[in-house]
């Protein structure tokens, strides 16, 4: 009978002190976010108004209401982040937001409603706004690229890749308004590569056989420009003495 007792006496005090922590989480679910609970991890390159300023997040907020997936989405697209999560958050109270930023490769240029945008780009090709790089990466910055559109990234990202797997030297990268590529190269100068983004692996080939070429065998003549529009006839336009 007295173990009956205990028993129940410890399934009463489980009920209650289950009662109260569920109450207790509730009420501090309820608590309104204020931007002075916004801790940010990952780069201290973003303030709390950055977050605020960057998203459709209306402070003060009920904690529960706060819609994580789409501040994840909007703070990812307009700070030009690689990654973001974002956890709601009770001890200590808050918002807990986690970034992973781009590290830039390239200055970059777009045009935005006729207005030129100045910028960088990321080994994926993704466009990163000026304000969202921290600046120890810039003094390493040796190729830019003209008329970036979303349109161009994964073909731009192949090239970037290219870079650093074969031996040429890329100084500038450009896109027609109409997608026409050109790249320029340090010793093989103009190189045009036309529209066909299919054809872009094996002209990158060309580019770094012709490289290889012009250094083993010291090429005499100035280069002018390079047609690989049809990379199975290449064109090699030299400087008349």
């Amino acid at each position: 009978m007295k173990s009956q007792k205990r028993i129940n006496k410890r399934d009463f005090l489980f009920q209650i002190s289950f009662l109260f922590l569920t109450s207790f989480l509730s009420i501090k679910t309820l608590k309104k976010v204020e931007i002075q609970h916004i801790q940010i991890s990952g780069s201290e390159l973003f303030s709390q108004n950055d977050i605020v300023n960057n998203s459709s997040l209306k402070l003060p907020i009920r904690l529960f209401f706060v819609k994580t997936k789409l501040l994840e989405n909007e703070l990812k697209q307009n700070l030009s982040l690689k990654n973001v999560s974002v956890s709601r958050q009770i001890f200590p109270f808050g918002l807990k937001i986690f970034v992973n930023t781009r590290t830039p490769i390239a200055y970059a240029e777009k045009i935005l409603n006729e207005e030129k945008i100045l910028g960088f780009v990321d080994k994926d090709g993704m466009f990163i706004n000026k304000q969202n790089v921290d600046e120890k990466f810039l003094n390493k910055l040796n190729i830019q690229v003209f008329g970036w559109q979303e349109k161009f990234k994964k073909i731009l990202s192949e090239i970037l890749i290219a870079q650093d797997n074969y031996k040429f030297e890329l100084i500038k990268i450009s896109f027609s308004q109409n997608g026409f590529l050109t790249v320029e190269e340090k010793d093989l100068k103009t190189i045009f590569l036309g529209f066909n983004p299919d054809l872009i692996n094996y002209q990158l080939q060309i580019i770094n056989n012709l490289k290889n070429e012009f250094k083993k065998n010291n090429f005499p003549q100035k280069i002018d420009n390079i047609d690989l529009t049809d990379p199975n006839k290449p064109k090699i336009k030299v400087f008349k003495p």
